[in-house]
């Protein structure tokens, strides 16, 4: 099943399929959302915000490792 990814995912948790924090969504482009891993707590203020950037540190998630987008959270599945 494949999810979309909107702006709207920006600042969320992204956890792996044990549930176990793995980063924030720190920036969504072109409905490729980028992840921070291990983000200090000014980087997460800044992409719940919506003023994240993408820089060297982050990733860009590819959309068949989601497994479903909740509210709060990002959750991939297992390869």
């Amino acid at each position: 099943m494949q999810v979309e990814v909107t702006d709207s995912e920006e600042g969320k948790d992204v956890v792996n399929e044990r549930g176990d924090k793995i980063g924030i969504v720190s920036e969504v482009r072109h409905g490729t959302a980028y992840v921070e891993p291990d983000p200090g707590i000014t980087d997460e203020i800044k992409a719940k915000l919506g003023w994240g950037d993408v820089d060297d540190d982050n990733y860009p998630l590819q959309e068949a490792r989601v497994r479903e987008i909740t509210g709060d959270e990002i959750r991939l599945q297992e390869l």
